[in-house]
């Protein structure tokens, strides 16, 4: 649970279509994705773990086309649809 396992996430994302942003606001959960777009807003006030764990939640829900993904990102995405993340 790094910035660069953030990172990777958020460029997952961007490559398959989605926008992350961060605001502030009152979240029940660290993230949540916008209906009928494809913006998912993340609580900035969120720990490292939590928008992590929350941004891979959401991750493996998606529907990913996986041919705009490149090789590592498939990896990437498989191995979190395998893995439960857990604080």
């Amino acid at each position: 649970m790094t910035n660069h396992t953030l990172e990777k996430l958020e460029l997952l994302l961007r490559t398959a279509g989605y926008r992350v942003r961060y605001e502030k606001g009152n979240f029940k959960t660290g993230a949540c994705l916008l209906l009928n777009s494809k913006v998912i807003v993340v609580n900035k006030f969120s720990g490292l773990e939590s928008k992590i764990l929350a941004i891979s939640e959401l991750a493996c829900e998606l529907e990913i086309d996986y041919n705009v993904l490149d090789e590592k990102q498939v990896v990437f995405l498989q191995q979190l649809k395998q893995t439960k993340l857990e604080l």
